[in-house]
């Protein structure tokens, strides 16, 4: 769960047998993430342990990906993902960016600082269903709260996801966030759930 390595070469030894892509996607690398998921929510695993979780299924991917794309596979949706202005702290976003991607999503990282107008055009380049803000600071929650308002002047505006330290329920829904999420876990399932896919494989 933890080998990078060997979980490429376990993708590639699976390809080359002639295993279909999405059985590889979606009973290997996604099913292993989800599992990831269920034991830190049970205190089984913990940050670190999810961090070389996620860099393991990012090399599975990086190994898949070609031959998804060759095939044609449509990503499970696309996310816009980075810290909003004012934050410089990328521990907690990339690894809510490493679970999204896990969990079979197309995931854009605008990195750290990013302002309203970068997540907009990001989004609309993109054709985003799911932008999701992440701060660490409290002072970076007004730069949330104002990112949140701007993208929903756009029309067809895509859903919003916020989390982060001081990031609370009923802060974001205060912001007019369409999602909230204490932890990278439970991102993924409220980014499937906001997106529309039931049991982390069908669209609705």
């Amino acid at each position: 769960m933890f080998d990078e390595a060997g979980t490429a070469r376990a993708v590639e030894a699976e390809l080359d047998r002639g295993t279909d892509i999405m059985v590889i996607l979606n009973e290997g690398l996604i099913a292993a993430m989800d599992e990831v998921g269920k034991r830190y929510a049970r205190g089984i695993f913990f940050v670190p342990e999810m961090l070389m979780s996620s860099q393991a299924m990012k090399e599975g991917m990086s190994a898949l990906r070609p031959h998804m794309e060759n095939s044609g596979i449509a990503p499970k949706g696309i996310i816009v993902i980075g810290t909003v202005k004012g934050d410089e702290h990328d521990i907690g976003k990339n690894l809510v960016a490493m679970m999204l991607e896990g969990a079979g999503f197309k995931v854009i990282d605008l990195g750290t600082d990013v302002e309203a107008d970068k997540f907009v055009k990001a989004a609309q380049k993109n054709r985003a269903d799911l932008i999701a803000l992440s701060a660490l600071l409290t002072t970076a929650l007004p730069s949330m709260e104002a990112i949140i308002a701007r993208i929903k002047k756009e029309d067809s505006a895509p859903k919003t996801l916020v989390g982060g330290a001081p990031v609370t329920q009923a802060f974001a829904h205060k912001i007019g966030a369409d999602g909230y999420s204490p932890d990278a876990s439970g991102a993924v399932a409220v980014a499937r759930r906001l997106i529309g896919i039931r049991d982390g494989h069908d669209k609705s």
